[in-house]
């Protein structure tokens, strides 16, 4: 008997399912608020949408400061509408700070560049700046084109934490580019870590981290932790110690989200 009223309860609630479906409306799931804002798209590839804050045009560093003295303007060199970085004066970074934002940027080492793995046009965006030095979390950049190194230090690598998906480098010389969406982490009123950092991001158009989750911010030695809790930060332009060619910026944009 329990059989076969539990049989009779099945096809009753069956019943009542598909009658329910047939009295539900096209317009009961239909949804018109809240209307999303009008973007107008870049007419060509790569270029700024009308939302979007432009870091670098090609005709000064008014939307940067000294990353180790914010009070200092910017002092890389800008010439014929490109960004060098200037190895001797140190990093940059932006004045205003971000938290979850889409950024668009586009890097190239020179054709000529001299060294070897990690010594070959060494830089890095770091997608949330936090003080004075190399403190944040670094996208790494990096001649990688028929070049060897770890491969959580290759272009494209969220350094010493996650390898690319693929290494879709060009040969120096050549533009780059990186289109990166970050969420930043989030700390409680306590200072404890309520979610973790993720960056999803394209390179060459290629994606190369899938909304990957950040251990904490880039150590060069040891494994990365989340210390301090922090709120908005600046991107961050690296000037790289080591001996080789410096590499250049161009079309720097960020979509605040």
């Amino acid at each position: 008997m329990k059989g076969k009223y539990l049989l009779t309860l099945l096809l009753a609630g069956g019943c009542y399912y598909a009658n329910a479906q047939e009295k539900a409306k096209p317009e009961d799931t239909e949804v018109y608020t809240p209307v999303p804002p009008e973007v107008k798209p870049a007419k060509k590839c790569g270029d700024a949408p009308s939302d979007a804050i432009i870091l670098f045009d090609g005709t000064n560093l008014d939307q940067w400061v000294m990353a180790d003295d914010r009070n200092a303007a910017a002092q890389w060199t800008v010439e014929k509408g490109i960004l060098t970085v200037n190895k001797k004066v140190g990093n940059i970074e932006t004045k205003k700070a971000f938290t979850n934002y889409q950024l668009h940027i586009e890097w190239r080492v020179p054709a000529n560049i001299t060294g070897t793995g990690q010594g070959r046009g060494n830089s890095g965006v770091f997608l949330a700046s936090l003080g004075k030095g190399d403190g944040g979390y670094e996208l790494q950049v990096l001649d990688s084109y028929n070049s060897k190194t770890y491969t959580n230090g290759m272009a494209s690598s969220i350094y010493k934490q996650h390898v690319p998906l693929a290494n879709p480098t060009l040969k120096p010389g050549e533009w780059q580019v990186y289109d990166v969406i970050w969420t930043a982490p989030v700390f409680g009123t306590d200072g404890k870590l309520v979610s973790p950092a993720r960056v999803t991001a394209l390179f060459n158009g290629v994606l190369v981290q899938n909304n990957v989750e950040l251990k904490g911010p880039t150590q060069y030695i040891g494994q990365p932790s989340y210390g301090q809790a922090h709120g908005a930060c600046p991107i961050k332009l690296q000037a790289h110690g080591d001996k080789s060619e410096p590499l250049s910026f161009r079309n720097i944009w960020v979509r605040e989200l």
